[in-house]
């Protein structure tokens, strides 16, 4: 049966995104984050942008409102009891993650699929905190999830078929693109990749090499990248970078996955999650 109705755990860029898109593919969302404010900064981020839509003659003033209509808010998290699919969206810390999993195991129904967007982090031990490992996968959807095209699905150690199949249904509902990550593994695909060319961005303009500016040039003239490893950071989230980099040496041991001290401090001094033109470019002025 095809769902028609979703709940996103976190109303963050990207759960406020993942469910902004959810919402003009037409599925109903319960959008649901710890206070009100972070929903309520959602919904607005989304109209907003459907605003534009609107504005630029890419949607009618109706299509806007039924997208908008499709999504409830709340702080509750019982009210994702009835959804067929969560997907959790909340901050990379697998203790938190954990903690969230627990809660939905104990609220969700028995055949409701729980999914995390995480971008690294081990399907397998989310999956222990539950009673469903079966019915646990990772969903990573990419930043922004209205613009992005991909949807990695994730199997943890027991994540069964039914449960890949699902999702990846749900992904192309969503007009997304799904990749199986067959193995449980911290960075998956995407991650596992682009890790290793943040790091050596970061070792190059460490070493005097390059400026931070010339790096991200050289990499879109040179690669053909829309964007420069220290641009993405900046539009990403630096720190997200670092905590990253921090689960890949825990879990590898593997110490060439260390963040470089010139990425730890730029974290350390507080320069994050900016936009092009600020964080590594304010450094390096």
């Amino acid at each position: 049966m095809t769902m028609t109705k979703i709940g996103v755990l976190g109303a963050g860029s990207m759960g406020g995104g993942i469910a902004h898109l959810a919402a003009v593919k037409g599925l109903d969302v319960i959008l649901c984050d710890v206070e009100q404010r972070f929903v309520d900064g959602a919904v607005q981020r989304i109209a907003g942008f459907l605003d534009k839509n609107v504005a630029k003659q890419k949607m009618t003033v109706e299509e806007k409102d039924a997208a908008l209509q499709r999504i409830t808010t709340t702080t509750n998290m019982e009210d994702l009891a009835s959804v067929p699919l969560v997907i959790e969206a909340i901050f990379e810390d697998m203790d938190i993650k954990k903690t969230a999993f627990q809660k939905l195991d104990q609220i969700c129904g028995p055949e409701t699929i729980i999914a995390s967007n995480t971008s690294s982090m081990s399907i397998t031990t989310l999956a222990a905190a539950t009673s469903r490992p079966d019915r646990v996968v990772g969903m990573h959807f990419f930043n922004p999830p209205l613009v992005m095209r991909l949807v990695e699905v994730i199997r943890g150690y027991y994540t069964s078929d039914e449960t890949v199949a699902k999702v990846s249904d749900v992904s192309r509902a969503m007009g997304k693109t799904p990749v199986e990550v067959k193995k449980d593994t911290p960075g998956f695909i995407v991650n596992r990749i682009m890790m290793p060319q943040f790091l050596e961005a970061v070792r190059i303009a460490e070493e005097g090499i390059a400026s931070i500016e010339d790096i991200d040039t050289a990499v879109k003239l040179g690669l053909n990248y829309p964007m420069g490893p220290f641009e993405l950071m900046d539009f990403t989230g630096v720190e997200i970078s670092v905590h990253v980099s921090d689960y890949f040496v825990e879990e590898y041991k593997d110490m060439k996955w260390n963040a470089p001290q010139l990425l730890k401090n730029i974290v350390r001094a507080g320069r994050l999650g900016k936009k092009t033109g600020a964080g590594w470019y304010d450094y390096d002025k």
